[in-house]
């Protein structure tokens, strides 16, 4: 297993783990952290986090370390599901492939997550409920993120975004397309029904340089910005419902999302 720092100096247990999935066709690492003190603490919490292997430059271990040392999250599980060769099309929207028909495997993998890997992971922990089970990822594995969670409000309460990918789109630019054919928020518009999640959404003010409409404002904040609006539109309100950071200097990197990811894991898992 690689970790930062040696999880043997750390009140954190670590394994590695495989899952032969049946869906995606593939062998899926996921890494299991938690407190060396989990084992008889209770209730106990969930979060499942994409792009798992950049856990050492997230420097997850030390966060999820120091938080709960210091009493600032509740005992807290977190599978790290590494990503595969195949990431831009196991990650994106369910059903909804973007004009490249990049996401042709999303529909795969959220199956992946709610069929066979929470089962696994209730089977290894031996914890059937947990209180609060929450879903995050970085860039396209943020939009991935928000839409499983989007989709299985009966398994998740609570989804994390970081500097999501909230441009995916169903057109090209520049061959007709608009604003209504960023996918994401097409869904949320779309939706019969309105889940209960909470969420919690993070940019950068230096994720990138692109700006579609010339607005001054780069397409990562627009977009986040816009998904919001989609949010309280379906009722959803700040700050009760939905949490935004966004960070002056932020970049669309691990150091970025290092940073953030305690402030997310305080607001998701805060005792």
């Amino acid at each position: 297993m690689y970790l930062g720092r040696n999880v043997s100096e750390m009140n954190i247990t670590a394994a590695n783990i495989t899952i032969e999935s049946q869906y995606l066709k593939r062998d899926v690492t996921i890494t299991l952290l938690m407190p060396s003190e989990l084992v008889s603490a209770e209730p106990f919490n969930l979060l499942l986090l994409n792009d798992g292997q950049e856990m050492e430059n997230l420097r997850l271990a030390d966060s999820l370390e120091v938080l709960s040392e210091t009493g600032m999250i509740r005992p807290l599980i977190i599978a790290a599901v590494h990503a595969g060769n195949d990431r831009l099309h196991e990650y994106g929207v369910a059903g909804h492939p973007d004009f490249k028909q990049r996401g042709s495997k999303a529909s795969a993998y959220s199956k992946f997550i709610t069929l066979e890997l929470l089962p696994f992971i209730k089977r290894e922990t031996g914890v059937e409920d947990f209180d609060t089970a929450a879903f995050a990822g970085f860039s396209l594995g943020g939009l991935s993120a928000i839409d499983i969670a989007w989709h299985h409000p009966e398994l998740f309460n609570k989804t994390g975004v970081f500097s999501g990918s909230f441009w995916w789109r169903s057109k090209e630019l520049g061959k007709g397309y608009t604003e209504a054919d960023r996918i994401m928020h097409h869904v949320i518009r779309e939706s019969k029904h309105t889940p209960a999640l909470k969420f919690w959404l993070q940019t950068g003010t230096k994720d990138e340089t692109a700006d579609r409409n010339k607005n001054g404002i780069i397409d990562s904040i627009d977009d986040t910005v816009d998904i919001i609006k989609e949010l309280e539109a379906k009722g959803y309100t700040r700050p009760a419902d939905i949490q935004y950071l966004e960070l002056l200097n932020g970049t669309h990197s691990t150091a970025t999302w290092a940073y953030a990811l305690p402030k997310f894991l305080v607001w998701a898992f805060g005792s």
